[in-house]
């Protein structure tokens, strides 16, 4: 299995779910999506729980995903 499994999965703003809007500052520590104004005071970790279900189902998709291709191997291999 020589797949390559990374995700990049852009967060959206919990208000107006835009994903390219987002301004930092330098730790990260404060976010502000720049097309609705929400500031996100807990930063970079608020912004991440507030997508934590968009997080899961990537992953969901991930492990199926891989399954499916281990069971695939498997198939090939004769096992």
């Amino acid at each position: 299995m020589d797949k390559d499994y990374n995700r990049n999965i852009k967060l959206r703003c919990a208000v107006c779910g835009d994903d390219t809007s987002f301004e930092f500052n330098e730790d990260k520590s404060y976010v502000k999506c720049t097309r609705c104004g929400r500031e996100y005071f807990g930063g970079y970790d608020e912004v991440v729980e507030l997508n934590q279900e968009l997080i899961d189902q990537e992953l969901e998709d991930v492990k199926r995903e891989v399954v499916a291709d281990i069971k695939r191997d498997f198939n090939v291999c004769g096992l």
